[in-house]
């Protein structure tokens, strides 16, 4: 296996070459591994299906034992791909508290933080088209 990363690698069935893949990859790359899904009436707004989590978005926890619950993204970290959410926290032994790294696939956008101009989605949306039944009258065979 090669040291480097490849821009020409389309997949593979083993994992250790997957692992090396998430492992190799620059951070223009990370970056796309980090998309969240959008909730629905956010989809239909937007026009899109998933976007680039950042922070300041309001998210909803969809696995594992913080599940249901919601918050703020506090922190993107696109070396390890790890999303931090204010309000998901676990208490050590010591009795400190540290934020909890979630996976950005376990999430939901709920709430856009729109604060940039260049991140509204909108201008890349195509107008819907409606269906428009068709008038025409297919003739109704009759038997003799």
């Amino acid at each position: 296996m090669k040291n480097e990363f490849s821009k020409k690698w389309k997949g593979s069935k083993r994992p250790g070459k997957q692992r090396k893949y998430l492992a190799k990859a620059p951070l223009h790359i990370r970056r796309e591994m980090l998309n969240v899904s959008l909730s629905k009436d956010l989809r239909q707004k937007q026009g899109r299906r998933t976007v680039t989590v950042r922070k300041g978005d309001k998210v909803k926890v969809l696995v594992g034992k913080f599940k249901k619950k919601e918050g703020k993204v506090t922190e993107v970290n696109y070396k390890r791909l790890k999303v931090y959410v204010e309000g998901i926290q676990i208490k050590k032994l010591d009795g400190s508290v540290v934020n909890v790294p979630l996976r950005a696939s376990n999430l939901k956008i709920i709430e856009l933080n729109l604060d940039d101009k260049k991140r509204n989605l909108n201008k890349k949306v195509a107008p819907v088209k409606e269906k428009k039944e068709s008038t025409i009258k297919k003739p109704v065979k009759t038997s003799k």
